[in-house]
């Protein structure tokens, strides 16, 4: 599917991977419109304030060809405690816009989906055919539910997608997740970092949003009917003890004591997978290779976070 000289929406622009996704595409050679109810920030973009779930789709998608939906409540463990809002944020607004691209005659569509939609899988590095999917948290479930839609439009209207199933992506930019939630607290207290679970915690990959970006301009390239799934992450997964180790690495802390605080059924938060790793043989064929690791994605994120 071609980017130069299209004119692409991105939903969710101005957010942490909105941001550097809108530049890619910018770079590549797209007009970019960048949809986000909060904030601005996306380089290279032409910027709409607006709620994807509220706003007049029909004048923002005019003279669009594609459109990449990356707006949603993203947060694990709020999910868990506002159900409704993730699933009108995560599931309602897909529904919305999918109309919304059907009544303006637009065919294309990236989504991102999270690699929480396989749950607890029991293979491990997971392939993007695994056999069971089957969330164990809310936000999950959301993400699996919006897929299914996609699916379901493509199969009854003229729709060409991609879904991407991400890890943990990490980066320059990030307001959320274990990365800056470690670097505010190490700034607030150098000589001691308090960690939510169990030495050493669950052990996941982490990417790095560059190698997100790549990945996800890479597939587009590849796909031009019907709807193909990726995963993207790196080719390893670490511990929380691990994370944490790579950011006061990163601050030039040595010596930080770590007070773990316990968890819950061996994961940080209720709903907190233990062990993730995506397989991500799929894309590789197609010519992308992640270049940091997990602890390198992270030790890169905490340097560009400490230092903004």
């Amino acid at each position: 599917m071609r980017l130069q000289g299209e004119r692409v929406l991105v939903t969710g622009g101005a957010g942490f991977i909105g941001r550097h996704l809108c530049k890619a595409l910018a770079a590549n050679g797209a007009s970019v419109v960048a949809l986000d109810r909060e904030g601005h920030g996306a380089e290279g973009a032409e910027e709409i304030l607006g709620d994807l779930r509220t706003i007049d789709l029909g004048s923002v998608l005019h003279g669009c060809g594609a459109v990449f939906h990356l707006a949603a409540s993203a947060d694990v463990r709020v999910a868990e405690d506002h159900p409704r809002e993730v699933f009108e944020d995560n599931v309602l607004a897909t529904a919305r816009l999918l109309d919304g691209m059907h009544d303006a005659g637009v065919t294309r569509l990236g989504f991102t989906s999270t690699s929480t939609v396989y749950g607890e899988a029991a293979v491990i590095p997971t392939p993007e055919d695994h056999e069971r999917l089957a969330p164990i948290s809310v936000y999950g479930a959301s993400k699996l539910a919006a897929e299914g839609l996609v699916h379901g439009y493509a199969a009854n209207r003229e729709l060409a997608a991609v879904v991407w199933r991400f890890a943990n992506v990490v980066g320059g930019g990030a307001t959320h997740g274990v990365v800056p939630d470690f670097v505010r607290k190490l700034r607030a207290n150098p000589a001691e970092l308090e960690i939510l679970g169990a030495d050493p915690g669950t052990r996941k990959s982490y990417v790095h949003v560059d190698d997100i970006v790549a990945g996800m301009l890479r597939s587009w390239e590849t796909v031009d009917r019907g709807v193909e799934t990726f995963n993207l992450g790196s080719e390893d997964a670490i511990t929380v003890r691990e994370v944490a180790d790579a950011v006061c690495g990163a601050m030039g802390l040595p010596g930080v004591a770590y007070r773990w605080t316990g968890g819950v059924d061996g994961g940080g938060w209720k709903g907190d997978v233990r062990t993730m790793r995506l397989a991500v043989e799929k894309l590789k064929a197609r010519g992308w290779r992640p270049h940091h690791r997990s602890a390198g994605a992270v030790l890169a994120a905490a340097k560009a976070i400490a230092e903004s």
